[in-house]
């Protein structure tokens, strides 16, 4: 009678154990799209919109604005050790907004539209940069900063002006904002 009792226990014991964790895992959801991954070698311009309140990298070509031409930029290209042209044209490819596609990816901007043309100026140390814009800087936004810090970031990097780990200040007519670095780097 004992072997009855332990084959017993042991099959009751198994179907509780069966029983008890077929509850736990993962709950059925709908399916969740992504964007498609990136391959081989990419072209454009990096500008970070906001998805779902995330910053979200976005390749973009240099004449790819709403209005179809090429954005304002005030730069310097005989600067030592790259051209801020690049980061500049980043940000005013910023500054125009989301793109109808974009827009119907579901991205957004903190970046109001009036904020440039901007000038990026690299600090000495290749640590630091400052963007200069000709509207207010104090109204922006924790993401809207953000989005600028990154963008510039992410262009300074690429052409040599500074590393990634950059501090970028930004400055308006109504005053500064204290430097940051992007928070996704």
């Amino acid at each position: 009678m004992n072997g009855r009792r332990t084959g017993r226990a042991l099959v009751v014991g198994g179907l509780l154990v069966a029983v008890l964790t077929a509850g736990c895992g993962v709950r059925p959801s709908a399916v969740i799209t992504g964007r498609s991954a990136v391959s081989g070698p990419t072209q454009g311009i990096g500008v970070y919109l906001l998805a779902q309140g995330d910053l979200a990298l976005v390749l973009r070509q240099p004449k790819a604005t709403q209005a179809g031409a090429a954005p304002a930029v005030n730069c310097s290209p005989s600067s030592p050790g790259g051209s801020p042209c690049q980061p500049a044209q980043a940000l005013a490819l910023l500054a125009a907004g989301p793109g109808e596609d974009e827009r119907a990816s579901g991205l957004t901007s903190e970046v109001p539209v009036g904020l440039g043309p901007f000038t990026v100026t690299p600090g000495a140390q290749r640590s630091d940069l400052t963007v200069t814009t000709t509207g207010a800087v104090g109204p922006l936004s924790a993401n809207a900063l953000d989005q600028i810090i990154c963008t510039v970031t992410d262009a300074a990097t690429q052409v040599g002006l500074v590393d990634s780990l950059a501090a970028v200040s930004i400055v308006g007519p109504d005053g500064a904002r204290p430097p940051r670095r992007c928070p996704i780097r």
